[in-house]
């Protein structure tokens, strides 16, 4: 019988018939091998119709330089303060940083784990009260790929005057009344990394509502170069356009995303299939309203504290000193292998044995009014989110893992369950 590979937690997958290199090779062949182009215009020409035609999207290096930019055109600079969901990746607040403005953090909402509408409306009347003015913008994320509650959430957005900036960086495809996320605020944000349900291998995309804010984010993302026939700069501008290589590759993903999508929705059902009857474990899905359509983009369970795991006595007994994060992952010593807030020890553990089974699952994100480079910022907070990061974890849901690997999954799970 031959080894099993290793199962990691979310690959992108090249369509079959391989048009990614057909479109790289015209980049070459034509000498396209630098920022914008036939493919990039092509790119952002397809994500226009695939979030409904009604928008325009502006290609970008990364998903993190959407966020930058965006909060840029909604005016935000040094002093001012942005709301942004606390359960997230460090890409949706630390742009806000990058220009001089303080982060305030909103906790979630325990059906979403997403922003919760009422403490977003809570926060937005107390920093009025404290600093006397209007936050500049707010930051909701489509955590996992779960939608937030974008009717209330725009409600509250709305009756404030304040602008909605979509995270949906993890949310491609995913829906809201039927409408895809990233089109009910000013922007939207989608990132296409190489662990995104399509990718670019690297690279972003900003969802606008109209023409002049496209021109405008351009504008940003070039440089800020005025029309003149020289080098002229007036503002401070960016290298954050996405180039003719990269967007040959999204041309090529764009024909197997819904398929993408569909597969990752698969998944989902069969893990909440198989760990319906496991005791102590639970799946994290949807709110069954009507409203919500998640693409699933990792699936994730919440483990009982009181379920034991195999190993768990060893869980953050030793140091990390491997690359941490896979092989885009980085070494940078600790000198403590545990932290004030963390995962219980049988979701460490159960981390631990499924890796030692080549199996990459990790803990859901840590909250980023936990996070040390924020213990100073504003944070909202009711509990969710951190207790949700004690207890969660992800696992693999990429178009790589197939039904018997999702079955070989569970069956690790339950062999690592202390009867």
């Amino acid at each position: 019988m031959s080894e099993r590979k290793p199962i990691y937690l979310c690959l992108a997958h090249m369509s079959e018939e391989g048009i990614e290199q057909k479109y790289v090779k015209e980049a070459f062949d034509t000498n396209w091998v630098v920022p914008l182009g036939p493919n990039v215009n092509a790119f952002e020409d397809d994500l226009k119709q695939f979030v409904g035609g009604q928008h325009e999207v502006v290609a970008l290096s990364a998903g993190t330089a959407a966020v930058h930019l965006a909060l840029l055109a909604c005016g935000v600079d040094s002093g001012d303060e942005v709301l942004v969901q606390s359960f997230t990746f460090c890409a949706s607040s630390h742009p806000i940083a990058y220009l001089g403005a303080t982060p305030v953090f909103v906790d979630s909402e325990v059906e979403t784990w997403n922003m919760d509408p009422n403490l977003l409306e809570e926060a937005i009347k107390d920093r009025i009260a404290k600093t006397g003015k209007k936050p500049k913008a707010i930051v909701p994320v489509a955590l996992y790929g779960m939608p937030y509650d974008c009717t209330r959430i725009m409600e509250v957005a709305n009756r404030y005057e304040i602008p909605v900036i979509e995270d949906a960086a993890e949310g491609f495809g995913s829906k809201f009344n039927g409408r895809v996320l990233g089109t009910f605020g000013k922007f939207g944000v989608l990132s296409f990394n190489g662990n995104k349900m399509i990718t670019t291998s690297g690279g972003g995309a900003l969802i606008c509502n109209d023409a002049e804010s496209k021109n405008k984010i351009m504008w940003y993302a070039t440089q800020a170069r005025e029309a003149y026939p020289y080098y002229q700069h007036e503002e401070i501008g960016y290298n954050y356009r996405m180039s003719n290589i990269c967007a040959g590759i999204g041309r090529g993903q764009m024909t197997v995303a819904d398929a993408h999508i569909a597969h990752h929705k698969h998944v989902q059902s069969l893990y909440e299939e198989l760990l319906a009857n496991v005791e102590g474990i639970t799946v994290h899905s949807q709110p069954a309203t009507g409203e919500y359509d998640s693409n699933f983009w990792l699936c994730t369970i919440t483990i009982d504290p009181e379920l034991r795991i195999k190993g768990q006595e060893n869980a953050y007994k030793e140091v990390i000193k491997s690359a941490v994060g896979g092989a885009a992952g980085v070494i940078h010593a600790v000198d403590c292998a545990t932290t004030d807030c963390q995962p219980n020890d049988n979701v460490e553990a159960l981390r631990m044995f499924l890796l030692d089974n080549k199996i990459e699952a990790r803990p859901v994100w840590k909250p980023m009014h936990k996070q040390p480079v924020y213990k100073n910022a504003p944070a909202y907070v009711n509990g969710v989110s951190e207790a949700i990061f004690k207890v969660g974890m992800c696992l693999p849901a990429g178009p790589y893992v197939t039904d018997d690997d999702v079955r070989y999954i569970v069956d690790k799970i339950k062999e690592a369950i202390v009867d």
